[in-house]
């Protein structure tokens, strides 16, 4: 069977294709529009649907829409029962438009893509549809499956376990009570974007202390059915609200200011305490020992970590796309399981467009670069790390979710702190926000710690041992922590790449983020590499099996 599963109800609309019960593409809208996040998160939005992302996964696959057996759209409008219900405390009328957009969705669709047939659109419930995109697409589909986001229908948590390809809800957690929402409410307060910022609060909570904390855990616990308690805060009486840093001046903005990451910090601490014991409650009605998470919350890398090293767990899995574009995945996937498909594991986080060297090339020759093709392409991209050159790196597919996991990153030399500096410049980034390692996955255990390994998904932070900490000074945050990617000798452009820097340096990490610049969605196209990397202090432009040097 051929199953379209779109996201398109809250943010990041996506869409991914299911054949056969196997995963062949997913792919956010952002990387076609070029529009951060797809689209602004409020209600009216709801009816722009990922239609260049839903159309590339069919000519991926060689299909058209009127090839499509079923599509699973992740928002189930049933749930919401009429415009004069209070909706869980929320704006009807807002909420009423939405219903009626995720309702019309099977028309919209069809108008979309020309030839399906609007009667295949099936709605999935938001966060079954979460659980979905972890358990069922994980190498165990037997797991326990936690899903914490801003909000679903009328949730904003959903704990179970499946077995046998079958959901078992065992709790979920009523709106307004939301930690996502939570969470972003103290993201908006310190300045920046709600539903798209928070990991900015997790990085700026490291410089902090948890003063507030006591204060918080009274507006915010967990109860011993499950659920939790979400009591509005008012931050402004902690502290006052932090004014929004203009983009051009985010890359001056070196620390936090200490009452606002000590805000961070105390929320960031309660928000780990409630996920905790939600994972024990958990843990204590199951008979499996694999946890698999979605949802927003579930890339707090951070508190991933406290799940993985004290929540009673022998395994943590998280999908990579735990935000809303990974619920267009996991509607596929309940229809899979519902059509009694056979599903396979999700092969890999790289299930995005990818080109072919014959269409790079092409690429290069229209934008009349000069550019070579390496006898030994790793030595030529190692050397030039060892030599504290910055590389744009673009290659295979592109990474479904928001990190880049070695399909679209820059890349550059951790031994160096002041590259730190230099990559938050180019992107226009806080200076304060860490960057991340890759890791030779042989050599991950003698450097990193605590968190799980291999960790090829950079969703657990690891702390980084004494003894490498001045080594890799670029990598290592202010809490003597990584998030890390560990790389595979299957990875083989990108292990040849690093083990030649190894060879040069004697270090088997370098610096990996994202191959974007502020307010960019991260580059998909070669063309999109090529407008980064000539507006950008790039030394390299490493695409397929070519280099581009500059000057040009």
């Amino acid at each position: 069977m051929n199953i379209l599963g779109v996201n398109a109800v809250f943010h990041d609309p996506a869409a991914a294709l299911v054949v056969d019960g196997h995963v062949v593409a997913a792919a956010e809208e952002e990387r076609f529009s070029r529009r951060k996040h797809g689209k602004a998160a409020v209600p009216f939005s709801t009816w722009e649907l990922p239609t260049a992302a839903a159309a590339w996964c069919l000519a991926e696959a060689g299909l058209t829409p009127g090839d499509v057996d079923a599509v699973g759209y992740s928002y189930d409008p049933a749930v919401m029962t009429g415009e004069s219900d209070d909706l869980a405390g929320l704006d009807a009328n807002w909420e009423y438009l939405r219903t009626l957009y995720a309702r019309r969705a099977p028309h919209f669709l069809a108008t979309a893509l020309p030839g399906l047939d609007p009667a295949k659109v099936h709605h999935v419930r938001h966060h079954v549809a979460h659980a979905a995109s972890a358990a069922l697409a994980s190498s165990r589909a037997d797991s326990a499956v936690l899903v914490v986001d801003g909000r679903g229908e009328r949730t904003s948590m959903l704990a179970g376990v499946y077995r046998g390809a079958k959901l078992d809800v065992l709790a979920t957690q009523s709106l307004p009570h939301s930690l996502g929402l939570f969470y972003e409410g103290l993201t908006e307060h310190l300045g920046f974007t709600r539903s798209s910022d928070e990991y900015k609060v997790m990085a700026m909570g490291s410089y902090g202390a948890p003063r507030f904390v006591d204060y918080l855990r009274t507006r915010v616990y967990a109860r011993e059915d499950g659920g939790f308690v979400t009591d509005s805060v008012d931050w402004s009486t902690l502290v006052p609200p932090r004014p929004a840093t203009p983009p051009e001046k985010a890359s001056a903005f070196a620390r936090p200011e200490p009452e606002y990451a000590d805000l961070a910090c105390s929320a960031q601490v309660v928000l780990e305490e409630v996920l905790l014991d939600l994972v024990v409650w958990l843990r204590e009605r199951v008979d499996v020992d694999r946890l698999c998470l979605a949802g927003g919350v579930a890339l707090n890398c951070v508190a991933n970590t406290r799940i993985f090293a004290e929540g009673d767990f022998q395994d943590v899995w998280v999908q990579p796309a735990s935000g809303d574009s990974g619920t267009a995945l996991g509607a596929a996937l309940t229809m899979a399981a519902e059509f009694g498909e056979s599903i396979e594991p999700m092969p890999t986080a790289l299930l995005g467009r990818g080109w072919t060297d014959e269409q790079i090339a092409a690429a290069l020759n229209s934008a009349g670069v000069r550019y070579e093709r390496p006898v030994d392409f790793a030595a030529t991209v190692g050397d030039a790390l060892a030599e504290n050159q910055l590389i744009g790196w673009f290659q295979g597919r592109a990474e479904f979710g928001p990190r880049a996991l070695g399909g679209r990153s820059l890349l550059v030399d951790p031994r160096r702190v002041e590259n730190l500096e230099r990559l938050n410049a180019v992107k226009g980034r806080e200076q304060f926000r860490p960057v991340a390692p890759m890791v030779l996955a042989d050599r991950a255990a003698e450097i990193f710690s605590r968190g799980p390994l291999p960790s090829p998904h950079m969703l657990f932070v690891h702390d980084v041992a004494p003894q490498w900490r001045e080594r890799i000074p670029a990598v290592t945050h202010v809490d003597g922590t990584a998030r890390i990617q560990t790389v595979k000798p299957t990875q083989k452009r990108l292990y040849d790449t690093i083990s030649r820097f190894a060879e040069r340096t004697g270090v088997p990490v370098v610096v990996n983020t994202s191959f974007n610049t502020a307010g960019r969605p991260m580059v998909d196209s070669p063309r999109d590499a090529l407008e980064c990397f000539g507006s950008s202090p790039l030394d390299m432009l490493a695409i397929g099996p070519f280099v581009v040097r500059r000057p040009w």
